[in-house]
């Protein structure tokens, strides 16, 4: 799928104002629905071309992405050996919560670090995107240089999700919907490297910035809650702290993940690019993936919903780990009952050799 032409638009330095949701959807409906019926001649054949004449991307930008997402790896299991482990340690946390800590430190570190790199770039350089989303698509030329900054930042993040998708697998606590986070994981990869390859990095930034702000507060949140019983005693401060985290994560959730990303990204991609660029490449390839994404954060906005009514109907006491909706005391009481069934069953398939009940291994 090469390029569909579009309504012709001028690139001035005129800041475009940000659409509505009507707005958005009728026009993004309408211009994706004429580009489709103008795709005549669409198929593999043309997307293969278009990838060899637009795609690119260097075996060197490979090697530092796989170099740097082992570096994360290893950085990530240093400091949870030396310095989050001691400490949770230190800090005398409960069992369960001192399991939990670490991935969260971990997370919080990173998302800080990634996200005030992304505002830096946005409000205290140059570039005008946040302000004037459309301006993301102005210039733009199959195989332009990436300016050294943008380019930094997507090897931080490129490297850092394609350590995650290893990490939520292998070496993250499993929750409920920890499935959809590696597809979550592998979206966003391919739509970093997508974007970079097809030279879409400066609506990534703006991606990028609207996203990581969350990840910051759901893990100040989850560490406030592993922290406000330690040490034999309850602690009011990280209580506090939780639910201030709790009730900041669900409103600025809706506001950066469900206002301004569909009509800020959303609108710039499906409206503004075929204005910009009428024959720009992978148009409804690029487009499927970010309409993904935001079916994904609207799947865990519900979440968050669930989490919110379960707090003001008193069916929660206080907020926990905001992935993990159920009572830790009904699940306890779960997994008790299915481990003394378990060791019922196995005392009867149990056989006695010299006087020493042994289980039978299949």
């Amino acid at each position: 799928m090469d390029g569909y032409a579009g309504d012709e638009g001028s690139d001035t330095g005129a800041v475009e104002p940000m659409p509505g949701y009507v707005d958005f959807t009728t026009k993004a409906y309408s211009v994706m629905f004429s580009a489709l019926g103008e795709c005549a001649d669409c198929g593999l054949e043309l997307s293969r071309r278009t990838l060899l004449d637009n795609a690119h991307i260097t075996c060197t930008e490979i090697a530092l992405f796989i170099l740097c997402a082992v570096m994360w790896t290893k950085t990530r299991r240093g400091l949870t050996a030396y310095v989050f482990q001691p400490l949770a340690q230190w800090c005398d946390l409960q069992p369960k919560d001192a399991a939990k800590m670490p991935e969260s430190a971990w997370k919080l570190v990173f998302y800080t670090m990634s996200w005030s790199y992304s505002t830096y770039l946005l409000f205290f350089t140059h570039y005008p995107f946040f302000h004037n989303p459309p301006s993301v698509f102005y210039d733009w030329k199959s195989g332009m240089s990436v300016p050294t900054d943008i380019a930094i930042a997507y090897l931080i993040q490129g490297s850092f999700y394609g350590h995650s998708i290893y990490a939520t697998i292998y070496m993250d606590a499993w929750r409920k919907d920890s499935a959809v986070m590696v597809v979550h994981h592998i979206i966003t990869l391919a739509l970093i490297t997508f974007s970079y390859a097809f030279r879409y990095h400066n609506i990534g930034v703006l991606v990028l910035f609207l996203h990581d702000i969350n990840d910051i507060q759901l893990e100040f949140t989850k560490l406030n809650v592993y922290f406000k019983t330690r040490g034999g005693r309850f602690h009011l401060v990280n209580d506090i702290l939780s639910n201030i985290g709790s009730v900041s994560f669900s409103i600025t959730w809706f506001w950066f993940r469900l206002y301004w990303f569909p009509l800020k990204v959303l609108y710039s991609s499906c409206v503004s690019s075929l204005q910009s660029v009428p024959n720009i490449p992978f148009y409804f390839f690029f487009n499927a993936l970010l309409f993904a994404l935001l079916l994904m954060n609207i799947y865990w906005f519900l979440y968050i919903v669930l989490f919110v009514v379960k707090v003001l109907s008193g069916q929660m006491k206080e907020v926990n780990d905001v992935r993990e909706y159920e009572d830790e005391d009904a699940l306890m009481m779960k997994s008790e009952k299915h481990l003394s069934e378990r060791s019922h069953i196995s005392d009867e398939g149990k056989h006695v050799h010299n006087g020493i009940a042994k289980e039978k291994h299949l």
